[in-house]
């Protein structure tokens, strides 16, 4: 015993060294990624051998190095202390073109001017003038179908899911899912209330808002969150907070959906009975809800729990998928996330799996735990979806136990 503590101590200090490395390493991300986002696809486009004329060449480089001051200042003035509504709304488009710009430059740029190479298309000049192009085109395209898939209403996403200890009486029990909606800079009290409209054509038992409602407190955004409060559910309605709300006076929001019906699950449980059968409905504040500061404000799955029968199924509100490794330990039967956006924008997912365990859909954790990752229903910041739909999520449970004949 002792010779494992000294070894795991002895590796911890020689692992010390190296994870303070990576954190100062961390600290210079936000100044070097804005440089490479803009620099990158204008060296691409303007300077690697394309030979403009003079005129092309300085405007088109003095509108990327605009781009590369521009939208960290509005980023700031936007989502800083000031919460200036235009600049965030600047500030997260050019965000987002420059992001699709950037990734367009580094994979089509690098291919295509092979491809061209391999092929003998045209002299140097050509080949690079072709790539140009082709970049410049693929990004519009993407944009311009990004922003209409952030705009619209979701399509609805309807998928069974058993699960083995739900009762016969609840079979067929039908929750629907809104995540993500985050509401923000750009008005969309009008989308607010085309997608409620969506929601209540499902008919559910259960309706669930997992989080990220908006970006902003609640006196801000009420225009856009009140058309929550004419969702309709036939049991319920439940909600719990996202890790954005803590980034706008939580508690406001948790009393704006109290005051819309909804019924804040804030680490307790309500119980739905059907057909003579139980389902425990728990929720738990986001993960982020502890460092906020917020008094009273914690993920507390005990909490959650306290007072259940452990043989009754439970589904599990939490924001984020990585809470499902607690669900799994509890025995939790389903465990209802967002947070993710699917990646929003591609291949952002592959950085958002670096920090949760699934993207999107249905997954199995532990024993007996199913995850269900929302796409989410909004968008946050740059308002493009580039391969990553959003989503209104319709989940009907189902039941392997057959109804008894009267």
């Amino acid at each position: 015993m002792t010779e494992t503590s000294s070894t795991r101590s002895a590796d911890s200090e020689a692992q010390a060294p190296g994870r303070s490395r990576l954190r100062r390493l961390m600290r210079f991300i936000p100044l070097v990624a804005p440089v490479l986002l803009w620099a990158v696809p204008c060296w691409v486009l303007l300077h690697a051998g394309q030979h403009w004329p003079l005129p092309v060449t300085v405007v088109g480089t003095v509108l990327f190095a605009l781009g590369l001051v521009g939208m960290p200042l509005a980023m700031t003035r936007g989502h800083g202390r000031r919460q200036q509504d235009r600049a965030a709304i600047i500030g997260d488009t050019l965000l987002g073109a420059g992001w699709v710009l950037f990734t367009w430059s580094v994979l089509l740029g690098a291919l295509l001017r092979l491809a061209l190479t391999v092929a003998g298309v045209g002299e140097s000049q050509d080949r690079a003038r072709i790539v140009t192009w082709a970049v410049l085109g693929v990004t519009a395209v993407l944009l311009a179908w990004g922003y209409a898939e952030a705009r619209r209403v979701p399509r609805v996403r309807r998928l069974d899911v058993r699960l083995p200890r739900l009762g016969a009486g609840l079979d067929g029990l039908r929750v629907a899912l809104i995540t993500d909606t985050h509401y923000g800079p750009l008005d969309r009290a009008r989308w607010s209330a085309r997608v409620c409209e969506t929601v209540n054509t499902l008919e559910a038992d259960l309706v669930c808002h997992t989080g990220d409602i908006a970006d902003g407190t609640a006196e801000r955004r009420r225009a856009q969150a009140v058309p929550l409060g004419a969702v309709r559910a036939t049991r319920a309605r439940v909600y719990v907070t996202g890790n954005h709300e803590y980034y706008s006076e939580a508690q406001g929001w948790v009393d704006l959906m109290d005051e819309l019906g909804w019924e804040p699950l804030r680490n307790r449980h309500l119980l739905l009975e059907r057909g003579g059968d139980t389902l425990v409905v728990a929720g738990v504040d986001d993960v982020t809800a502890e460092s906020s500061g917020l008094a009273g404000h914690r993920a507390h799955l005990a909490g959650a729990l306290d007072g259940a029968d452990p043989e009754l199924p439970v589904l599990l509100l939490a924001h984020q998928p990585k809470f499902v490794d607690r669900a799994a330990a509890a025995g939790v039967d389903l465990q209802l996330s967002g947070h993710t956006h699917g990646g929003q924008i591609w291949p952002f997912h592959h950085l958002v799996g670096i920090d949760q365990p699934a993207l999107a859909g249905l997954s199995h954790h532990g024993i007996r735990t199913l995850l269900y990752t929302s796409r989410g229903t909004g968008f946050w910041g740059p308002p493009f979806r580039v391969f990553a739909p959003s989503e209104i999520t319709l989940l009907v449970l189902r039941s392997p136990h057959l109804a008894t004949a009267p």
